[in-house]
């Protein structure tokens, strides 16, 4: 079926309400068509955004984002600061239960803190500050901290790499690898049922599920499992995804090329196109650990040399679904800032070139790994490679499917800069590559001094003056190089329905149906 055939019924720009209408019924098969398939499903020691896609699914953390984007709780009644905010005594839901039919308890929740901090990609600016961690009662667990930390709440409401709940006798046996499928145990309103490498990833309704109390708020509050069962679909081919979609073969689509916007026609099948936002925005990462990339100079001659508008056009075409922006967050969030603005879009490759002289660059390769799963991925390596190459640089432009790219970096000997995009966090301390942990492995002690500073206040308008030093350092120092922002156009079947259901950064199904 032609692309053409695709209708626009609705476009939604931010936070807004999706295929609104019906009445709410039980039953029914949601078929998820993704651009990949997730390295694994256990949020403690990946910042996948597919594993989170599905993972919130299953898993639920002490706190969450409402549609405002403020950590809320949610295996919690409450939480309080003690003295002079070192201790955080957290008071649990009682009557929770986990998939297996067992109920959470303060042991659970401890087990897997523990394990969460001492494994996870997102753990240590926080678990470095932590003294003890103690169970003084079923429902009660006592955190104590050496020093205060603000963004305390954000922190274990984080999205991507955050710490879920999972049973004790779960995070006790598991290590540093990902846990097995056959442990994916949560307390969500979906549980896991099968995955089949290739084919998909299957949840189903947890009857026994024990929802937030009060109204639903984005993540948080009251969720409801009217779907029976979830089916998350591996189609690397957008177009592939599209004409599903329009064909009834899958009920959402996710990454549609933008190019394809104006050319969408009139269908009854479709109803949204929805637009993320806050904008993600890609990005280069750095190999700071070591080869070339490890010398801030040769950083810095990347930089120089790159035109982000090329880029940008590139991938996205209409300047509806793009900006050029330095800044970490989108405008409209609290932390926006333009330090450091003058290293943004320089398109210089004369400085390039003399900065890549005084670093001592001989014409090795720089590995530049991309994936072809992500079409806007590749598209704009393509043309930072052209421009590098331009600049005097000899780029080994290496493409891989996500997967594959996932396990390579993790690996600094095999690459010296990968193409990834990233989503708009709302707190500092939730940037995937301040603590250092992610591949990049970016190491400052300016940056870490900045960090632990930022962390230990309580203030906002000190906090923000804070960070504006450090997004000042990261483009001076370069672990990665923002490219712009960018929206991402995903694609749902009408007869998908939901009453009130806010765009957040990642899709969820609770609180909708099938009609």
């Amino acid at each position: 079926m032609s692309v053409r055939k695709l209708i626009i019924a609705v476009i939604v720009l931010g936070l807004g309400v999706v295929a609104c209408g019906s009445t709410p019924r039980y039953g029914g098969t949601l078929r998820y068509a993704m651009y990949g398939e997730p390295p694994t499903l256990d949020m403690h020691v990946t910042t996948s955004v597919l594993a989170s896609v599905i993972a919130h699914h299953i898993f639920e953390g002490l706190f969450d984002f409402g549609a405002d984007y403020t950590p809320k709780p949610v295996l919690l009644e409450s939480f309080e600061y003690q003295g002079d905010g070192t201790t955080v005594v957290f008071h649990l839901r009682k009557g929770v239960l986990f998939h297996n039919g067992k109920e959470m308890t303060s042991e659970d929740v401890v087990a897997s803190l523990k394990r969460w901090g001492e494994f996870g990609v997102q753990a240590k600016q926080l678990w470095n500050l932590v003294v003890s961690i103690d169970a003084p009662d079923k429902y009660t667990v006592v955190l104590q901290l050496s020093k205060p930390f603000g963004p305390l709440p954000a922190y274990l409401a984080n999205i991507y790499g955050g710490p879920r709940i999972y049973p004790k006798e779960v995070v006790e046996s598991a290590g540093a690898q990902p846990i097995s499928p056959d442990n994916y145990i949560g307390t969500g309103p979906y549980k896991f049922v099968e995955w089949s490498p290739g084919r998909w990833i299957k949840l189903a309704r947890f009857e026994q599920y024990v929802s937030p109390l009060g109204p639903s708020d984005g993540f948080t509050g009251s969720k409801v499992a009217y779907i029976d069962e979830l089916v998350f679909v591996p189609v690397p081919d957008p177009m592939t995804r599209v004409a599903g979609v329009l064909a009834g073969e899958y009920d959402y689509a996710d990454s549609i090329p933008t190019d394809l916007y104006d050319s969408l026609a009139a269908s009854p099948n479709v109803v949204p196109l929805l637009l993320t936002n806050p904008p993600i925005y890609p990005a280069m990462v750095m190999n700071t650990k070591q080869g070339l990339m490890s010398n801030v100079t040769m950083r810095q001659a990347v930089l120089a040399a790159l035109n982000m508008e090329e880029a940008l056009r590139a991938a996205y075409g209409d300047e509806r679904f793009w900006s050029l922006e330095s800044s970490y967050f989108a405008k409209g969030i609290i932390w926006y800032s333009t330090a450091g603005k003058e290293y943004y879009n320089q398109n210089n490759p004369e400085k390039a070139r003399a900065l890549a002289e005084q670093a001592g660059y001989a014409g090795e390769p720089i590995r530049f790994l991309v994936s072809s799963d992500y079409k806007h991925h590749y598209d704009q390596a393509v043309v930072l490679a052209q421009q590098l190459r331009a600049a005097g640089f000899n780029v080994d432009l290496q493409v891989y499917d996500w997967a594959t790219l996932l396990q390579r970096r993790a690996n600094p000997e095999l690459w010296d800069i990968f193409f990834s995009h990233f989503l708009t966090v709302p707190e500092p301390c939730l940037v995937l590559f301040l603590p250092g942990t992610y591949p990049g492995w970016w190491q400052n002690p300016k940056k870490n001094e900045l960090v632990a500073q930022m962390n230990s206040m309580l203030d906002f308008e000190t906090r923000y003056a804070v960070w504006e030093q450090i997004q000042a350092l990261i483009w001076e120092d370069v672990p990665f190089i923002k490219i712009g922002n960018a929206f991402f156009l995903d694609i749902m079947s009408s007869r998908v329905k939901s009453s009130d259901h806010p765009i957040m950064l990642i899709p969820y199904f609770w609180n909708m149906w099938l009609e």
